[in-house]
C-alpha cells in the first residue's frame, strides 16, 4: 500500500548559498561575547566562518531588530519564489498545478509498472514504486502542513484541494491489484532480487506488507467491506477523539468546602446562594484536586472527572468492535496482531511481556513515593489524595530548597542560546551544524519563520529546517515536527525526464538538492518544519528575548531529535529515510535528545545570561539537577505507572477476539487497573468510573500506545551505557557510535539490530544476540531496564 507519511512531516532544501552578505551583516551588528564556560573554537580552516554563523544563529532568534535587518536583505529582490522554495507554490493556483503535474508523473509510473515484462523492467520496480510513493508524499505531506499552518484562507483552500486530489488517487492505487501482483512477481524471482540493494529489498517487503494490510488480496466484495470498515473506523475514531464528555458536567459543593483553592477561582464559580459548581473538565478540577483540603470534596470531584458519558463509552466500544471485525476480515487473530506484525514488538504477547516487566521494575519506586505521602497524610492514601499530597510535598521542597538563583534559570535560556547549544552539540557529536539563511520573498508562510541550513564539516549542504517557533493568534499551540520532504537519490533518468519537459522544470520541484560526493548522484535533501509556541521577543532592541523554561528547552530538544533523525538518516530510497521506521522505534532519537538538554556538559556549551552573557554557574546546574531528582522522587514513579497502565488498557482493548459481541470496556479497564495499579479507582461506585472515555490516544495509537515508554526505556539504556549518563554527552566517539548504529539507517535496518549494535559496542553483555533476535525475551529485557525517575518530559 502506498501511504503518505503524515505523523511526522519533514523538510529539506537547496544548496547552501555563499555567506558573504551574512558575514558582513553579523560583523556590523554588536557582538555577543564568548562564554567563559565554553570557548567555541571550531576547526581552523573554517573557524572564522563557523564563529560568524554561531554568533548569527543566536541573534536571529534573540534580537528582533537584527532579525528584521537579516530577513529583509532579500526583500529587495523582485523575484518571488514558492513556499519552501517549491517552484509551483507562488500562488493558490500553484497548488492545483503542483498536484496536476505530480498526478501525471504518478500515472506514467503506474503504467510503466503494470506493463513491465522484462528482467530489467522488474529490476527497476522497487525504485519505481518508491518514486511513486515519494511523488504522492510530495503533495500530500506539504499540502497537509500548509493548509493547517498558513494564515491565508485562499492558500488553505488550495492546499486542501491538492491534498484531497492526491489522497483520493492514493486510495485508488491501493486497490489496484496489478501493482501488488507485479511487485510480488518481482520479489519472488531470484534473478531480479539478486540485483536489488538491501534498501530495495526492504522497501519491496514494506510495500507488499502494506498492500496486504489494505486487503488487496481479497475478493471484490470482501475488499469493499474492508474499505467500508476502514471508513467507519475513521469516522468513529474522530468522533471519539472530539466528543469526550463526562457523565456530569459539574459537581455542586458549598463554596466554604473549597478551602485551599485559589479564592479568585472560587469567586469565578461561586453562585449567589453560596454553592460552587465545580466543572468536571478543564483546569479548575485539576486545581481543586491538588489544593482543596476537604477529602470528601476531592473524592467527589475525582470520581466525576474519571466517569465518561454513556454516549462516549458507546462510541469507544463501537470502535473496538469494528477494529476487531477488520482484523478478522484481514485474517488476523486480533487488531493488535494485525497492527504489531511489522513493529519491533511483533505481537501483543511481546508487548505484554514488556509492560508487565516494566510494572515490576517500577513498583518499588511507587511504594517508596506513596509511603512518603502516607506519612504526610497519617493514614492510607486514596486515589483522590495523590495530587493533593504531591502538591504539598513539592511546595515544602520548594520552600526549603529552592533559591532565588534557581528561579532565575530561564534568564540563561534565551531561545537563541538554546538554538546555539543545539548547533554546537550537533557539531561536537556528529559533525553537522545549523546555519541561519536569508529567505526569499514568498518562501515562508509567516515573516517570523527562520530558515536554518544544515551543513557538514566539509561545508556541504545536507538539509533545511524551517523554524516557526513563536506564538501568534490562531496558531496551534502544540509543539510538532513535520517532514515536508524526505531525502532520496534522484536518478539520472529523472533528471533527463525533467529536462525534456521544459526549461524551468526542476527534478525536486525547486526544493533543496545536492550532489553526493561519493556516488556523484543528485539527492533531494530533507526539508523539515519545527513548530512551537514560545513567547515572541519584543520589537524593541532593549527588550528581553524569548526566555524558555526548562520544560520548553526539553521540548525543543525533543523536536530537534526527530529532525536529527531525518538529517542523518539519508537513505537512497525515501520510503525508509529518516523517521520512516517502525512506529515503536520512531521516538527513540527524540526521547534521547531530551537527556542532553540539561546535563552539565551540554549546559556548559550554551547556557548564558541573555543580558550579561555570564555562563550558568555550577551551583545553579547542581540546583537544577537536585530539583529534577527531587521532583522525580516525589511523583515520577506513579506517573510512570500511569503511562504503563494506559498502555496495558490499550493492549487489552485491541486483543479482543472478533467473536466478542458485547464489549464491556469499563469492566476491562477496571480489571487491568485492579491487577496492576497501586492506587486503583474504587470498583463499587455507581456508576463505576470509566476514564477510558477520555483516552483519545486509543484511536490514533490503537495497539501501539506502549511505543513512547518503550523508546524511553531504550533511550535511558543508551544514555547510561553509550553516553555514560552525560559524562560522554559531548564526546565524538559516542556520537559517531550512535549515529552509525542508529541514526544513519532511517528505517533501513531492523530496530533490534540498531539497539544491539549501539549497546553491544560499549557493553559486551548485550552483544550475544539476545537483543538482535528481538521477540518476547528482548521485549521483557527492555522492560527490566525501567524508565528512570528523572522527570524527563513526555
Amino acid at each position: 500500500m502506498l501511504t503518505a507519511w503524515r505523523q511526522r512531516p519533514w523538510t529539506c532544501r537547496k544548496c547552501l548559498q555563499q555567506l558573504q552578505s551574512r558575514r558582513s551583516l553579523a560583523t556590523a551588528a554588536s557582538p555577543v561575547s564568548n562564554s567563559t564556560a565554553f570557548e567555541y573554537n571550531p576547526a581552523s580552516h573554517v573557524g572564522q566562518k563557523k564563529s560568524v554563523d554561531d554568533n548569527t544563529l543566536r541573534k536571529v532568534f534573540d534580537s528582533q531588530p537584527f532579525w528584521k535587518e537579516f530577513s529583509h536583505r532579500s526583500a529587495a529582490s523582485p523575484k518571488r519564489i514558492g513556499l519552501v522554495q517549491n517552484q509551483y507554490l507562488t500562488s493558490p493556483d500553484g497548488f492545483r498545478e503542483f498536484a496536476s503535474s505530480t498526478l501525471q508523473k504518478c500515472q506514467a509510473i503506474v503504467s510503466k509498472v503494470l506493463a513491465a515484462s522484462t528482467l530489467e523492467e522488474y529490476r527497476n520496480m522497487a525504485r519505481d514504486l518508491d518514486r511513486l510513493s515519494d511523488l504522492l508524499c510530495r503533495v500530500i505531506d506539504l499540502s497537509d502542513f500548509i493548509r493547517v499552518i498558513h494564515p491565508d484562507p485562499r492558500i488553505q483552500e488550495a492546499a486542501t484541494q491538492a491534498y484531497a486530489l492526491m489522497f483520493e488517487y492514493m486510495n485508488v492505487l491501493n486497490t489496484t491489484t496489478g501493482l501488488n501482483d507485479q511487485l510480488k512477481t518481482a520479489a519472488a524471482n531470484p534473478e531480479i532480487t539478486s540485483h536489488w540493494s538491501e534498501e530495495e529489498k526492504i522497501v519491496a517487503q514494506i510495500l507488499i506488507k502494506d498492500f496486504s494490510n489494505s486487503a488487496i488480496h481479497m475478493p471484490p466484495s470482501e475488499r469493499q467491506r474492508f474499505v467500508n470498515l476502514s471508513n467507519e473506523i475513521s469516522q468513529l475514531g474522530m468522533n471519539f477523539v472530539n466528543s469526550a464528555e463526562p457523565a456530569k458536567s459539574q459537581v455542586v459543593v458549598g463554596a466554604n468546602s473549597l478551602r485551599g483553592l485559589d479564592p479568585i477561582v472560587v469567586q469565578q464559580i461561586k453562585r449567589w446562594n453560596r454553592t460552587a459548581p465545580v466543572p468536571t473538565m478543564g483546569m479548575i478540577p485539576r486545581l481543586a484536586l491538588r489544593s482543596v483540603h476537604d477529602e470528601g470534596v476531592r473524592k467527589e470531584i475525582y470520581l466525576a472527572t474519571r466517569t465518561s458519558s454513556t454516549r462516549q463509552i458507546h462510541r469507544l466500544e463501537q470502535l473496538l468492535a469494528k477494529r476487531a471485525e477488520l482484523a478478522k476480515l484481514s485474517g488476523h487473530e486480533t487488531f493488535g496482531h494485525m497492527t504489531l506484525s511489522d513493529k519491533m514488538a511483533k505481537s501483543p504477547e511481546a508487548v505484554s511481556n514488556f509492560l508487565t516487566s516494566l510494572v515490576g521494575s517500577n513498583r518499588e519506586f511507587v511504594h517508596e513515593e506513596l509511603s512518603k505521602l502516607q506519612q504526610l497524610k497519617g493514614s492510607s492514601v486514596q486515589p483522590w489524595d495523590h495530587a493533593y499530597y504531591v502538591h504539598r510535598r513539592v511546595m515544602e521542597y520548594s520552600q526549603s530548597r529552592r533559591s532565588r538563583e534557581l528561579s532565575a534559570v530561564p534568564e540563561f535560556f534565551s531561545l537563541g542560546t538554546v538554538m546555539q547549544g543545539l548547533s554546537r552539540l550537533f557539531d561536537r557529536l556528529y559533525g553537522v551544524r545549523l546555519v541561519p539563511q536569508e529567505t526569499a520573498v514568498g518562501e515562508t508562510w509567516n515573516p517570523d519563520v527562520r530558515r536554518l541550513d544544515v551543513v557538514d564539516e566539509a561545508e556541504r549542504h545536507i538539509a533545511v529546517i524551517y523554524c516557526d517557533l513563536f506564538s501568534r493568534p490562531n496558531k496551534h499551540p502544540n509543539p510538532a515536527h513535520f517532514t515536508l520532504r524526505c531525502s532520496r537519490e534522484i536518478s539520472a533518468e529523472e533528471v533527463a525526464e525533467c529536462a525534456s519537459m521544459d526549461q524551468s522544470s526542476h527534478p525536486n520541484d525547486g526544493m533543496a538538492t545536492a550532489v553526493d560526493p561519493q556516488s556523484k548522484t543528485l539527492r533531494q535533501l530533507p526539508t523539515i518544519a519545527l513548530v512551537c509556541d514560545f513567547p515572541e521577543p519584543p520589537a524593541s532592541g532593549a527588550g528581553r528575548p524569548s526566555l524558555l523554561s526548562e520544560h520548553s528547552v526539553r521540548t525543543l530538544f525533543h523536536e530537534m531529535g526527530h529532525a536529527l533523525h531525518s538529517i542523518l538518516g539519508q537513505t537512497r530510497l525515501q520510503s525508509i529515510s529518516g523517521t520512516r521506521c517502525a512506529t515503536d522505534f520512531a521516538e527513540l532519537p527524540s526521547v534521547l535528545m531530551e537527556r542532553f538538554a540539561t546535563t552539565p556538559e551540554v549546559l556548559s556549551l550554551y547556557a548564558r545570561h541573555w543580558k550579561t552573557d555570564q555562563p550558568l554557574s555550577e551551583s545553579m546546574m547542581r540546583s537544577m539537577e537536585l530539583d529534577r531528582t527531587a521532583h522525580g522522587s516525589i511523583y515520577g514513579a506513579v506517573e510512570n505507572e500511569a503511562q504503563i497502565l494506559m498502555a496495558l488498557v490499550d493492549q487489552a482493548y485491541h486483543s479482543l477476539p472478533p467473536q466478542v459481541s458485547d464489549i464491556d470496556s469499563t469492566a476491562i479497564y477496571h480489571q487491568v487497573f485492579s491487577q496492576h495499579c497501586t492506587l486503583p479507582d474504587p470498583v463499587d461506585t455507581k456508576p463505576p468510573t470509566s476514564w477510558q472515555g477520555f483516552f483519545g490516544h486509543l484511536y490514533g495509537y490503537g495497539a501501539t500506545y506502549y511505543s513512547y515508554i518503550f523508546d524511553r526505556a531504550i533511550a535511558n539504556k543508551i544514555w547510561e551505557d553509550v553516553f555514560q549518563a552525560g559524562q560522554a554527552s559531548v564526546d565524538r566517539e559516542a556520537g559517531e557510535r550512535y549515529k552509525n548504529e542508529v541514526l544513519r539507517w532511517g528505517g533501513g535496518r531492523n530496530g533490534w539490530d540498531c539497539v544491539a549494535g549501539v549497546l553491544g559496542s560499549s557493553n559486551p553483555s548485550n552483544a550475544d544476540g539476545r537483543l538482535a533476535e528481538g521477540g518476547d525475551e528482548a521485549m521483557r529485557e527492555v522492560g527490566r531496564w525501567g524508565l528512570g525517575r528523572d522527570g524527563v518530559s513526555g
